[in-house]
């Protein structure tokens, strides 16, 4: 009996780790849904989302099948040369036979590696095809999304489902998928290898089994976890980077760099110490596989050198010293793949985690949509007519309330009130931004909604306050839309909008570098090219939301005399705090909380002497403070 006390020590050290292990799975099991890190799609249905882009490529991921098989063939076999030659030398042998064993052997050797290498190639270049084209379409897929919808979702957790989740969904095409099925079909050959080798050996070998079963299940428990934790703090970081990093001359401005930076440093360190969960995860798991590994070989030569010594047959069989050495090299070829599988489990579902988030964007349903029935316009006169319009952002918090008028084409209507009156959501409202609760919305005498949205936007040239201008060249943020535009009618569109003189300025002209957000041009200068940019589309309708609220008085007068040349292209929709900008407007809306109060001319809303009489009169007093304490600095300096 004594003779088996290694084997039992061995076991013993097995069964105290397994019971630690199982106790500490018993113990976070209740904590699980307090994780959150469960998800709502079942594993077969974003499986097979999945495949559907892989579905073009599957020409491609058969011929990987067959290299795999044939590496899968060189595991198998590679062990059995190998313990044939050491039959060999251990016996007598003629030196031919030795030197075309080893041939041999080098030969399946050179043979795998070029099948996977030939194996890696297709996957990388399939798997990035793939994600290139799961990419285009979540992007596309946002692009189409209502404004609301987007006010409603942060730019960094869309950034990070459009990069950071599908490089995680790109493991699984590249690699992953492949390296499963080949580490399954590599575990069952040995398996089957060794029991056609020795019955006895394989059987010391399967008691080992339930433990590794026992450990990845239990592994992959805290993997998903650990996983979890990492991906929801990496998405939290690149949130906050995103909108302070957008926002970081606020931050200069209001000396709160301190602050930011705490609340930096807190979310960094929450994302390392979920990173360093998961690093310990699996600082635990390697060291218990390579354990059973080490205790695998410890039987093997104990129980094989034992029976070789003792000449011993077990079930008929003999064991030699190559079939020790076959043993050998089949535990590692044996455990790796089960190691490998526990991991590529995590990864897998590392993977689904990912492609969840982004299935879940895909998944948003767009909240305006063309109906079935909507038609193309191939151009508008520029008729506008709201009736009894009701908006709201909140359910049951009307912003409009019942608002009616009716703007003729090439009109000029000015929207006015204090701050949330509804003058940028009418605005907004005319272009489908947003979908009207109440009323109808008509152009020409047509329902909006009866109208493709795109074909509507396109007859609309849109002047925001804030001006966005993208990275790259002043000709390529003219040309937002427009393709075939000659320099010629850029530049004379630039002549027409006062644009002209920026231009003649600048060293490259049309080429002249646009950085981030235009942040080399002033806001004056960005407004001209806003202009600029809406003219070249020949709009049948212009929109002004607060196009001179930041602006200098010099390039105010500018941008009025544009304004004139302007009206005559087609109707023009004007917001403005500044009423000198609306004086010659041909109707004049005020609003307030809501609703329309008043509706006229200029002149004829002083002579009511109402609201508009009232706003008028306290800010040309404002105006006049603010140019006589213009005159005393000037003169003082």
């Amino acid at each position: 009996m004594h003779e088996y006390f290694p084997l039992l020590a061995v076991g013993a050290v097995i069964g105290v780790i397994s019971a630690a292990l199982i106790f500490a799975y018993a113990v976070v099991k209740d904590k699980k849904e307090t994780m959150g890190f469960e998800r709502n799609m079942k594993d077969g249905e974003i499986l097979k989302r999945l495949l559907a882009y892989a579905k073009p490529y599957r020409n491609r991921f058969f011929a990987v099948g067959l290299l795999v098989i044939c590496s899968i063939v060189y595991d198998v076999v590679s062990p059995l040369i190998v313990g044939y030659i050491e039959e060999l030398i251990v016996g007598d042998f003629e030196l031919n036979t030795l030197f075309l064993s080893v041939a041999g052997y080098a030969a399946a050797l050179v043979f795998s590696l070029i099948c996977t290498y030939i194996q890696a190639i297709i996957l990388q270049k399939t798997g990035q095809r793939i994600i290139s084209n799961m990419r285009g379409d979540l992007f596309e897929h946002i692009e189409q999304l209502a404004h609301e919808q987007l006010n409603e979702i942060p730019v960094g957790k869309l950034v990070t489902r459009v990069m950071n989740d599908t490089n995680a969904i790109s493991m699984m095409f590249t690699n992953l998928l492949v390296n499963l099925v080949k580490n399954f079909c590599v575990v069952f050959g040995i398996l089957a290898a060794m029991l056609y080798l020795n019955y006895y050996l394989t059987l010391m070998v399967l008691c080992f089994v339930p433990f590794i079963v026992l450990f990845t299940v239990i592994f992959r428990k805290f993997t998903r976890r650990a996983y979890r934790r990492v991906t929801d703090t990496r998405t939290d970081l690149n949130t906050y980077l995103s909108e302070n990093l957008s926002g970081i001359k606020i931050t200069q401005i209001f000396n709160r760099e301190e602050a930011k930076l705490r609340d930096f440093e807190k979310r960094n360190a929450a994302l390392g110490k979920a990173r360093t969960s998961e690093i310990f995860v699996f600082s635990i798991y390697r060291p218990l596989v390579y354990m059973l590994y080490i205790s695998s070989v410890m039987c093997l030569f104990y129980l094989g050198g034992k029976g070789y010594i003792d000449n011993a047959h077990v079930f008929g069989e003999t064991i030699t010293s190559g079939t020790v050495v076959t043993f050998y090299m089949y535990l590692s070829k044996f455990f790796n793949p089960i190691q490998s599988l526990a991991e590529q489990f995590s990864q897998l579902q590392a993977a689904f985690a990912s492609a969840e988030k982004v299935f879940s964007v895909m998944d948003l349903e767009i909240k305006l949509q063309d109906s079935d029935d909507v038609e193309e316009l191939d151009e508008i006169k520029g008729e506008i007519e709201f009736r009894d319009v009701w908006f709201c952002y909140v359910p049951g918090e009307w912003v409009l309330k019942g608002v009616s008028f009716h703007v003729k084409p090439k009109e000029t209507a000015a929207f006015v009130g204090s701050t949330g009156a509804g003058k940028t959501t009418i605005l907004a409202l005319i272009c489908r931004n947003y979908e009207f609760q109440k009323g109808e919305i008509l152009i020409d005498g047509k329902d909006i909604r009866t109208i493709k949205m795109s074909s509507l936007r396109r007859r609309f040239g849109q002047m925001l306050q804030d001006v966005f201008l993208f990275s790259g060249t002043i000709r390529s943020n003219i040309l937002l839309r427009e393709e075939g535009v000659t320099d010629e009618e850029i530049e004379e569109a630039c002549r027409y909008v006062n644009a002209d003189k920026l231009l003649a300025k600048l060293p490259q002209g049309l080429d002249e570098e646009v950085r981030e957000r235009g942040n080399n041009f002033s806001a004056g200068e960005r407004q001209l090219l806003s202009f600029a940019r809406t003219i070249i589309h020949k709009p049948s309708v212009m929109i002004l939301d607060e196009a001179t609220a930041n602006i200098d008085i010099e390039t105010e007068i500018l941008i009025q005399e544009s304004l004139e040349r302007m009206k005559s292209i087609g109707t023009m929709l004007i917001v403005a705090h500044r009423l000198s900008t609306i004086r010659n407007a041909d109707k004049i809306i005020v609003l307030s909380h809501g609703k329309i109060i008043e509706e006229g001319t200029h002149q004829s809303l002083l002579s009511n002497r109402g609201a508009y009489y009232k706003l008028y009169k306290l800010q040309y007093h404002k105006e006049k403070y603010a140019r006589s304490r213009s005159r005393q600095q000037h003169l003082l300096f």
